[in-house]
């Protein structure tokens, strides 16, 4: 086997794959958790308690 097919076999393997991920994504089953991940950042915060406060004087904890 040459350099050459071994090249092209594997440009048509990698274009295979990336058809397979890109027909992945876009799948219709994928869309509602895709749509979930995305409205992640606006979810509500309040299940989570606030942060204490640390003070200012530089007292150790």
């Amino acid at each position: 086997m040459s350099f050459g097919l071994i090249h092209g076999l594997l440009t048509v393997l990698l274009m295979i794959l990336f058809g397979g991920i890109v027909w992945w994504a876009f799948s219709s089953r994928q869309k509602k958790r895709f749509d979930e991940a995305a409205n992640l950042p606006f979810a509500d915060e309040d299940d989570q308690p606030a942060p204490k406060k640390r003070s200012q004087k530089g007292d150790k904890q």
